[in-house]
């Protein structure tokens, strides 16, 4: 989806609105992890540059549509200003009369930093009069979001059709650029690898791969369902017994498109999450039933390590197992360093998934972390996602 970039506008004496995901966990008044806030940093930068004043928004967890001092951007504002090393100002609010004025007044080289647009009901609605409010503020809209391109919001989408232009910035186009190369034209063979709890998050997902991928890898919660498709005894591990037809219909469609798909053959399993006692490895045939598999085994780690050596490409995203708790972890582990070592370009995405690589400490030998879990998946499943479809086209 080629759509044009930052790059190709002019910003100098504009005031340019950004808008950002500076969702990020605070803790006390503080920042605790900036990842987000440091990728939008070469966007902010370019234009700031260039000679724009910036108008820079976000959202940051979910205030129920009014205002809440516990998600004020207040301390985004101050790790922002550390970060780029400028006076970044907060305004009171998103939208009125005063916030216009301060955005009225900003010289080339400014940056405000607008309060928490979910404070307003209008944002998550993709009100337009909000929207055009918004667009009141600057000359040209920057959207480098990825993580909320899935979102219908107003500061997404109506606001793109209303402030002109409205083009991708830095981080937005990596994302488009690393993800299209999985879909469009991909080294083969693509190995997709999924985890994560439930098979009803991923079903779509799945049988949208199959016309996709050369081979599916799939652990965490998601396995016992396609486990109890092929008739094994799951225990007590997670089952979502209404989707197991779903997961033999999708397994018979990977089948006759010639996709490899590989699931657990041994799995680490317990009576209980918490707790270190009776916790053995089992092979998948003989789960125990007072026992829940909460990881993939060593056999398994190796099957997918091998299958994962003659791969071009692979796609992540879905821990292995309940790898927050040590006695899980080691299968999620595994696979962090079998995708970094394999060769292949790889690219993962999703919370958890990014926080796998980083307790492995491989997260410099992927080939790229996206900084998106919802509008990853989508955008791996196909779907049109509504931030992107509205920006200007290359």
């Amino acid at each position: 989806m080629p759509k044009k970039s930052v790059t190709e506008i002019d910003c100098a004496g504009r005031r340019v609105l950004v808008r950002v995901d500076f969702n990020v966990p605070l803790d006390g008044g503080r920042v605790t992890e900036d990842t987000r806030i440091t990728a939008a940093l070469p966007t902010l930068q370019h234009c700031l540059k260039r000679g724009a004043a910036l108008v820079v928004a976000s959202h940051l967890g979910r205030p129920r549509g009014k205002p809440d001092p516990k998600y004020s951007l207040r301390p985004v504002a101050e790790r922002l200003q550390e970060l780029l090393g400028l006076p970044v100002s907060l305004a009171p609010d998103c939208v009125g009369p005063e916030v216009e004025a301060q955005a009225r007044a900003l010289q080339p080289g400014q940056v405000l930093l607008l309060e928490n647009l979910r404070f307003h009901p209008e944002e998550e609605a993709n009100d337009e009069g909000f929207a055009r409010q918004l667009a009141a503020l600057a000359d040209c809209y920057v959207d480098d979001a990825f993580a909320a391109a899935h979102r219908a919001h107003a500061s997404i989408e109506a606001i793109a059709r209303l402030l002109r232009p409205a083009v991708a910035g830095l981080l937005m186009a990596q994302e488009l650029e690393a993800l299209g190369r999985i879909l469009e034209a991909p080294r083969r063979p693509v190995v997709a690898i999924l985890g994560g709890a439930k098979v009803s998050d991923k079903l779509a997902l799945v049988e949208h791969l199959i016309d996709k991928v050369d081979g599916l890898l799939i652990g965490g919660g998601m396995a016992y369902t396609f486990l109890a498709a092929l008739g094994h005894g799951v225990g007590k591990s997670l089952l979502e017994a209404d989707r197991v037809e779903a997961a033999r219909a999708a397994m018979a469609r990977a089948r006759g498109a010639g996709v490899s798909v590989g699931l657990p053959v041994d799995v680490v399993a317990a009576p209980a999450i918490d707790g270190t006692e009776g916790i053995r490895t089992v092979a998948v045939r003989e789960i125990p039933r007072d026992l829940m598999g909460l990881d993939i085994g060593p056999a398994t780690v190796a099957q997918f390590e091998a299958a994962l050596k003659a791969a071009g490409t692979v796609v992540w995203n879905g821990p292995m197992g309940v790898f927050e708790k040590p006695p899980f972890a080691a299968g999620t582990m595994g696979v962090a360093r079998a995708v970094a070592g394999c060769g292949a370009f790889s690219v993962i995405g999703g919370g958890d998934t990014i926080a796998a690589v980083h307790a492995a400490g491989v997260t410099g030998k992927i080939g790229y972390v996206s900084t998106a879990g919802g509008a990853f998946l989508e955008f791996l499943e196909g779907r049109v996602l509504p931030g992107v479809a509205v920006l200007d086209d290359a």
